[in-house]
């Protein structure tokens, strides 16, 4: 590959930014498009400090010469930096908790978004054409915004409908496609359902980092279009052992709106408006893999299971077509690195470079640039404690979902005599807090971030998504010991099934502030950290609901069930825990 081409790809692909994020963190060897002078800083205290003003315009100089920055000067800059409109105070580096407690009669005003890198063709700089220019994705217009979350929320309802729906047909898939010799075990059976969720864990480890080096857009239509086409495998396949095969690539090629969806938002959506499109976004993941066995059951009873996956294609293809078609791309350094590439053409200046571009870093092979933004979603998991804790907890979450929806049809058939149709109808207490729980976070997460940051003298943190979520927590462990001793104490019905209440309030509750959470704390690698808290959840719902059986035979259901309500006491304090440290551990520098 030529020099040029290598210094075209990384003018886009540089893993460091050259500007303030979205929440206002300082990276190393950036141009500032802010005229620093104007910029109030101030010291972890939070007085003004002239030496500091002094360091920060040293810094500005250093880089309109096109020097690097030290990479570890941002240590020594207030990650929150105040607008120029806002004065600091000795309140300025309070906690949000202790701003909550004392700033509930704050106006509550929008968070201040950052600027974004401006074009300087003088300099050989290209960037947006001004803070308010059309082309960058924060300013599309409101319809066109909520029509592309309208898009990716359709598709990622459908990808994780698509993993529940056959789960009715365990017993049918086994007595189809395993022979006759085969063991009564219904485990091999279950794996195209637990499959899929492997699929789920492989696909975002490339997903994501494909979609911040080729764009949000090509990448999210390639994933859906093979999606669908493994859709087709599944229904056509003649041994169980195609199926599961056929499964795995369906989850593969479905992950992608899972861990591109996250990304999009960030790239489209304010921080202040963030709650109600992860609200929309989040229906799919959750209110999805609820509604499928409810639907399979009756699908597989009256007409088999080969139309559960014709009935998800059906659906699939004419929502893959309007994303394709009516959706376009947002990842801000792609289009940037395109509009480059147009005027060095149109220009005659080879020499023009993305504004994303860390000039310091020098050219690299487009083979190193891939594999660096494939690893990314590793990388971050592994180096971020933050990342990794909640989704540890997420992950317990989201397998003990899936063991539910795996147990569920032999608890009420064995235990109460439900028919197959009759048990779908258990999961609708399951949906019903799910939407509850919807709806509150929907209303309380945008309304909750501006009465915080109001307070916090003007300054958003990544953390203010978090204090709801810890009272959601508490509703999990409740499920468990209420759903497992009624069912062995073969009390009535009900009471089981309405156990599951909590369960959807608890969930939801926990989860969307989580991931409303990450999107914020790494907006601008959303996807990779996204990828990341999909690739850990998606293995633990892979393998925990196989030992769901043989757990459930070892300990009884009162029993089975308190264990896995034991391990949700001790993990509330994980979101309790992030929002007290989260920001100091945001602090540390991650390779990115």
């Amino acid at each position: 590959m030529s020099k040029e081409k290598e210094v075209d790809l990384e003018a886009s692909l540089s893993d460091h930014t050259a500007y303030e994020d979205h929440h206002g963190r300082r990276h190393p060897s950036v141009e500032d498009p802010v005229d620093l002078e104007k910029a109030s800083v101030t010291q972890s205290d939070g007085r003004p400090s002239s030496e500091h003003d002094t360091h920060r315009l040293d810094l500005h100089e250093k880089n309109s010469r096109g020097q690097p920055a030290d990479p570890y000067e941002e240590v020594r800059i207030s990650p929150f930096a105040l607008p120029p409109s806002v004065t600091p105070t000795n309140r300025s580096r309070r906690s949000f908790a202790s701003s909550r407690r004392h700033g509930d009669q704050a106006p509550a005003a929008p968070p201040q978004q950052p600027p974004v890198p401006l074009s300087d063709l003088d300099a050989g700089i290209v960037g947006w054409d001004a803070q308010d220019d059309p082309c960058l994705p924060l300013n599309f217009k409101p319809s066109r915004k909520w029509a592309i979350v309208g898009f990716v929320s359709a598709i990622t309802f459908l990808t994780p409908f698509a993993s529940t729906i056959l789960a009715p047909a365990i017993a049918q898939l086994h007595d189809e496609l395993l022979p006759a010799s085969a063991s009564d075990d219904l485990t091999l059976a279950s794996m195209p359902i637990s499959i899929y969720l492997l699929g789920y864990a492989v696909g975002p480890l490339f997903l994501s980092g494909l979609s911040e080096i080729y764009g949000r857009h090509v990448i999210l239509c390639s994933a859906n279009a093979f999606f669908c086409l493994a859709l087709i495998g599944c229904a056509l396949a003649p041994t169980l052992g195609f199926l599961i095969a056929f499964r795995f690539l369906t989850g593969v090629g479905g992950s992608g709106c899972l861990t591109i969806g996250g990304g999009i938002i960030a790239d489209m959506v304010p921080v202040h408006q963030r709650g109600k499109a992860i609200t929309i976004w989040m229906l799919g993941p959750l209110v999805g893999p609820t509604i499928g066995p409810l639907i399979g059951a009756y699908v597989t009873q009256d007409i088999g299971w080969r139309w559960t996956v014709w009935i998800v294609l059906i659906a699939a293809v004419p929502t893959v077509a309007a994303i394709a078609v009516l959706s376009q791309e947002t990842n801000p350094r792609v289009l940037i690195h395109w509009k480059t590439l147009r005027l060095r053409t149109e220009l005659g200046r080879p020499e023009l470079r993305s504004a994303y571009l860390d000039p310091s870093a020098g050219p690299q092979t487009a083979t190193r640039v891939l594999i660096r933004g494939l690893s990314r979603p590793v990388r971050m998991l592994c180096t971020s404690p933050l990342l990794f804790a909640l989704s540890l907890y997420i992950a317990f979450c989201y397998g003990v979902l899936y063991l539910l929806f795996n147990t569920i049809p032999l608890v009420f058939q064995d235990t109460y005599g439900f028919d197959l149709g009759t048990t779908g109808l258990v999961y609708i207490p399951m949906g019903v807090g799910y939407c509850i729980s919807m709806i509150l976070f929907s209303y309380l997460s945008d309304r909750t971030v501006l009465r915080l940051t109001a307070a916090n003298g003007g300054k958003y943190e990544p953390e203010m998504r978090l204090p709801d979520c810890i009272y959601f927590a508490c509703l999990l462990p409740i499920t468990f010991f209420w759903y497992g001793w009624a069912a062995e104490a073969r009390t009535h019905w009900i009471a089981p099934i309405l156990a599951l209440l909590p369960f959807g309030l608890g969930i939801v509750g926990v989860w969307q502030p989580i991931q409303a959470y990450l999107i914020d704390a790494f907006a601008e690698y959303a996807a990779s950290a996204l990828a990341a808290f999909t690739v850990f959840r998606s293995i633990v719902a892979a393998f925990l609901p196989l030992a769901g059986p043989r757990m459930y035979g070892a300990l009884g259901l009162g029993w089975g069930n308190s264990l896995l309500g034991f391990i949700a006491l001790v993990m509330i304090p994980v979101p309790l825990f992030i929002c007290k440290y989260g920001a100091r551990l945001r602090a540390r520098k991650l390779d990115m």
